[in-house]
């Protein structure tokens, strides 16, 4: 089948995540997620166990209790992160962007309660239980269909944010929402409809200056 290229590569590269252009007013209806989530388990897991969970939370009083969780954990985040980040230079470029997404997480923080739907991506089994070969089993049975959710939700009209600060307090939200022992939680999705107009491939350093050839110091000079 041949396949509409553009579109698929507008959605890889526009497929930002998304926190102050979240639409905390409208409504998500289920049925959207629901779909998205069908897409999403259509992505590869380790062995083919399909050990993937998925838990969605619309209960205003369990966002709110996740969202202090989450703002607990920001505070001490953002307190580190601006006393260790090494500034760029005044005209560097990345000064704005580093500033840019500051505030958006900043924001994200402080309305996290508002925002309608929150996806907790899970997979069954304790991934720091095992050797590394077993962690990075247990994460790449989830996370490919964690991010398949997410260019759904794109291809949909609704952002999202990869964030993961809710596990310093992955015990007292398991148990908030009943999550069993044995489940590991691997981030935490904030859904909304988004706001404005149409996203843009971002800024990145070229493929080519990150990829190695052979050996890690043979650097690909391929463009």
């Amino acid at each position: 089948m041949d396949m509409d290229l553009k579109t698929v590569d507008h959605l890889l590269t526009t497929t930002r995540s998304v926190r102050r252009r979240l639409d905390l007013e409208r409504p998500v209806d289920l049925d959207v997620v629901m779909e998205c989530l069908e897409i999403a388990i259509q992505a590869p897991s380790g062995s083919n166990r399909q050990g993937w969970r998925f838990m969605i939370v619309i209960d205003q009083e369990k966002r709110q209790a996740i969202a202090e969780y989450y703002r607990k954990a920001f505070s001490v985040y953002i307190g580190q992160s601006a006393a260790t980040r090494r500034q760029p230079d005044a005209d560097d470029p990345r000064l704005s962007r580093a500033e840019k997404v500051r505030d958006s997480s900043i924001y994200l923080a402080d309305n996290m309660h508002r925002v309608p739907v929150l996806v907790i991506p899970c997979i069954k089994g304790r991934a720091e239980r095992g050797p590394l070969v077993a962690q990075a089993s247990q994460y790449g049975s989830i996370l490919p269909a964690a991010w398949s959710f997410m260019l759904a939700l794109r291809s949909r009209g609704l952002g999202s944010s990869w964030t993961t600060l809710h596990l310093f307090y992955e015990k007292e939200v398991s148990e908030l929402l009943g999550i069993p022992e044995d489940v590991t939680q691997a981030a935490l999705l904030p859904v909304a409809y988004y706001s404005g107009d149409d996203f843009r491939p971002a800024r990145r350093i070229p493929a080519s200056e990150l990829t190695y050839l052979d050996s890690w110091e043979a650097q690909s000079t391929t463009s």
